[in-house]
């Protein structure tokens, strides 16, 4: 049977906060218990484990086998976590959010892509640098854009948590009418902050599973902004290394025999996007970095889930304030 859900928690779930709804944190829940994670966690462990060993063993790569190992697990939680425990909201609005906050990533591509080009150029008219990864096989660079990108994961995760307590912090009476404007709660929200014996701070404070909520919706978001950062980083040194690394430069900078270049395209060849693959996962864990340590790309970085972040810590407190008046 389907539940029916007030105007306030639809759009809690149309903006990615399923688990500020009771019943959808009930289900996370039960989703959770041993008896139904653990038999998902051995079948995944036992699938992708044999698929790392043949394909490690089929291509001679024993790097091949933890890259396999960790895409395998990655996509069934994913999975899981999609269904069962009723996070597909959060993927859903987070993605929707990125893409449609493209506009976004040109100033962000401005202040961030010049000077991390410079350095990384650098790197990319390097014989050593087309040297080591044109002798890497396929598992082997599979894997290492996996590790670039957990690094990246896990410093946004040092950050985002300081990022909804900062915000929840802030609550106050101005705060709630700002964040609650255009929503369903826009006319409770006046009411709240006119309502001396209420204090919006008493119910600002953000725990348990809508707290994670919060971070993964925000998590998912970054995380898209850096793969399309380092996408553009990639792009570009694919474009340019077409135009100036000749087949004969790059045949004497990997020293290898032959180059598997592309047909009527010489110079676009097997090693160019290796190095280009390589530089542009390393790019984007560079900019990672930068974002969460340094103050000029930080609010850059993080002004784009800002105001969502506000709403959606203002529009819980205003929620939680009115059931507890009513």
């Amino acid at each position: 049977m389907t539940t029916r859900h007030t105007p306030v928690e639809e759009w809690f779930l149309a903006h990615g906060l399923p688990y500020f709804v009771a019943e959808e944190r009930d289900a996370a829940r039960a989703g959770l218990r041993a008896r139904r994670l653990v038999p998902l966690v051995v079948l995944l462990v036992l699938v992708a484990a044999g698929a790392g060993a043949l394909l490690g063993w089929a291509t001679k790569t024993y790097t091949a086998g933890p890259a396999v190992w960790i895409t395998i697990m990655f996509l069934g939680l994913l999975w899981y976590a999609a269904t069962a425990l009723h996070a597909r909201p959060i993927l859903g609005f987070a993605l929707s959010r990125t893409l449609g906050s493209l506009r976004y990533l040109v100033p962000m591509a401005s202040r961030a892509l010049p000077l991390l080009l410079v350095f990384v150029t650098f790197l990319f008219v390097n014989a050593e640098a087309w040297q080591m990864t044109s002798n890497l096989r396929f598992g082997t660079l599979w894997f290492t854009v996996l590790l670039m990108l957990g690094l990246a994961v896990l410093f946004l995760m040092t950050r985002l948590p300081e990022e909804v307590d900062r915000v929840d912090d802030e609550v106050d009476d101005a705060f709630v009418v700002r964040a609650c404007a255009s929503t369903p709660l826009e006319q409770a929200s006046h009411e709240v902050a006119d309502d001396p014996s209420i204090d919006p701070q008493d119910h600002a404070q953000v725990d348990g599973f809508e707290r994670w909520n919060l971070i993964l919706v925000l998590l998912v978001i970054q995380t898209v902004q850096v793969v399309l950062l380092s996408a553009t980083v990639f792009v570009f040194f694919m474009l340019f290394g077409s135009l100036v690394m000749e087949a004969k430069t790059q045949l004497a900078w990997t020293q290898l025999e032959t180059l598997d270049a592309a047909p009527y395209l010489s110079n676009v060849s097997v090693s160019l996007m290796k190095v280009s693959l390589f530089l542009a996962s390393f790019s984007g864990f560079y900019f990672t970095v930068s974002a969460v340590t340094d103050d000029t790309y930080r609010r850059q970085f993080f002004s784009v889930v800002e105001r969502q972040l506000e709403r959606a810590v203002g529009m819980r407190a205003v929620y939680l304030a009115t059931r507890d008046r009513d």
